[in-house]
């Protein structure tokens, strides 16, 4: 996560709903007194685009996009690990960490979430798997010149695993058998989303999209009654397609794939998610899985450990835990689509 909360936030009336959301809003039959306005702004070195049906009251949504602002600050200032300055940063650089590190109140949240999916999903998403991700480069630090050694593999290894952490709820706290480095990269976004969706509630707005770099929450319904319609993507790197859409409400939905954040070296493409049980990129042939839960914070891990645990292992776990999952696969005659009982009931084409 980077922060360039510097930038000015765009407060724009939305013609169509931006980024995944699909369906136009131009010629739908609106209430007069609501409209759909967008909120905008950079956040975690991507963006973020909200929706709020409101009626035509440009105090109320400069005080709402000052709000968002400061909320995803606090964030950020909690869980990035490309801050010093950030809590995460502070954990990471503890001399000490046998001793028990007290914790704010969201990255307790946070930890918990993110340990609860570790066990589900045995070990394929992992919080501690930092020191490899930045052996890979896909971190703060610089990008390597060659793919990483055997032996600096195994070293890394040797310094991860979520179950070596142990959290408290009374005082909030953090401590761990060995030094670890915490990457939240995998689950903050998720939750910065589900912490905009709890302030607009606060605030009275009860009908919104919040999208931060794909990862998105809805809930009620947009002015004409209709539910938001999202987009999954298409897993290709150049442009953008639509391959499948679904009808939310009062839901989160998280995309985790191979097709945007990879490099390629010495003609070898390395995907920025890492195998905690291997320590290299992912290579199977699941391009792409999303996720459909309550908050974005549970769709945004989930997504992560699927993507880890490949078609098979994903779609059985999945459909065991009733959890609603979407998967694109590359095959020899290009993508397959598969999708859990519980997805079906969200798709609209």
């Amino acid at each position: 996560m980077t922060s360039r909360m510097h930038e000015p936030v765009r407060v724009v009336l939305a013609s169509i709903l931006v980024m995944l959301v699909v369906t136009a809003l131009a010629g739908c039959s609106f209430k007069p007194e609501e409209k759909v306005w967008e909120i905008s702004g950079p956040v975690f070195g991507t963006s973020y685009h909200i929706n709020v049906v409101l009626t035509d009251d440009p105090e109320r949504l400069e005080n709402l996009a000052s709000g968002i602002e400061a909320e995803l600050e606090k964030v950020d200032a909690a869980m990035s690990t490309w801050r010093d300055d950030s809590e995460l940063s502070a954990i990471n650089q503890h001399a000490d960490q046998t001793d028990w590190i007290n914790l704010s109140d969201p990255l307790y949240e946070v930890l918990t979430k993110a340990v609860e999916v570790s066990e589900l999903t045995g070990g394929a998403f992992d919080i501690t798997v930092g020191p490899v991700v930045n052996l890979w480069g896909f971190g703060p630090r610089a990008r390597p010149e060659t793919a990483p050694t055997d032996e600096e593999l195994a070293e890394m290894l040797s310094r991860i695993g979520y179950d070596k952490l142990e959290l408290k709820e009374a005082p909030k706290a953090l401590r761990s058998d060995i030094p670890q480095y915490i990457d939240l990269s995998a689950i903050a976004k998720g939750y910065g989303v589900d912490v905009v969706s709890r302030y607009l509630q606060k605030e009275g707005v009860t009908a919104y999209l919040v999208e931060i770099g794909g990862e998105v929450r809805v809930n009620g319904r947009k002015p004409d009654g209709s539910a938001w319609r999202l987009a999954i993507e298409q897993p290709v790197s150049e442009g953008r397609q639509v391959n499948r859409v679904v009808a939310l409400e009062q839901r989160a939905m998280a995309t985790s794939g191979d097709y945007r954040n990879y490099y390629e070296s010495e003609g070898r493409r390395y995907s920025h998610t890492i195998d905690p049980s291997t320590g290299k990129p992912i290579t199977h042939n699941l391009a792409s899985v999303t996720v459909i839960a309550g908050d974005c914070m549970t769709a945004d891990a989930l997504a992560t450990g699927f993507n880890v645990l490949g078609y098979e292992r994903a779609s059985e776990l999945a459909t065991r835990e009733n959890i609603p999952a979407y998967f694109i696969v590359r095959t020899d005659d290009g993508f397959e689509t598969h999708q859990t009982p519980a997805f079906s009931s969200f798709v609209t084409q």
